[in-house]
């Protein structure tokens, strides 16, 4: 896993988040709010791409894009 890869499955899966708009450093409240329904949807993404398990808490300590590929990373590398 890399982080542009990271970026792009993000960018898909997010409507509202225009392709190539995401950067290591963005903000995430800049794009969209954890609301319990991008909460979740996120959650997925990363238990179906990544077998990885996180929960909203982790979520909320995310603050930039860099912050949940950390946060993933971290989480799959814990698996190993």
């Amino acid at each position: 896993m890399n982080i542009q890869d990271f970026i792009q499955k993000v960018e898909t899966e997010f409507d509202q988040i225009t392709p190539g708009s995401l950067k290591p450093e963005s903000e995430i409240k800049e794009f969209f709010e954890w609301d319990s329904i991008n909460a979740l949807v996120f959650i997925a993404l990363v238990n179906v791409e990544y077998d990885v398990e996180i929960n909203a808490e982790d979520l909320q300590q995310s603050q930039t894009v860099h912050d949940l590929y950390t946060l993933v990373e971290s989480k799959s590398q814990e698996r190993a």
